[in-house]
């Protein structure tokens, strides 16, 4: 399974890429929103950070959802905003699930893995 880590933030891209990678799935990485829209069609799931360089993540999300085979790819928004408004933004985009920062790193897999399963 392919994951990509849509992020700019170079620490988080970094604990990401190890988690992932530890447990199993293939990890590319985009650090802006061009990057991410180009990679997500190859990918299973797309970390999608809301703030990125070149298009925000409720952009990318919604380009993603617009593709043929979109509707395949799990999407995971992660952002520091945590507020109702943000969230129902981002899931009315067309993402899976929507994260804040900071998560659990083990509750986060756990979410991946169910999304994937699915």
């Amino acid at each position: 399974m392919k994951i990509l880590i849509a992020d700019d933030e170079p620490n988080i891209v970094t604990a990401l890429e190890f988690l992932l990678s530890r447990s199993g799935y293939e990890v590319e990485v985009a650090r802006d929103g061009l990057q991410a829209l180009a990679l997500a069609p190859s990918s299973d799931l797309v970390l999608l950070d809301v703030m990125m360089p070149l298009r925000d993540g409720f952009e990318v999300c919604r380009e993603i959802r617009r593709c043929a085979d979109g509707g395949r790819v799990r999407i995971v928004m992660l952002s520091a905003k945590g507020g109702q408004a943000d969230i129902d933004r981002g899931l009315q985009a067309g993402a899976d699930l929507y994260v804040t920062k900071p998560f659990s790193n083990r509750e986060l897999l756990d979410k991946i893995e169910g999304l994937l399963a699915r």
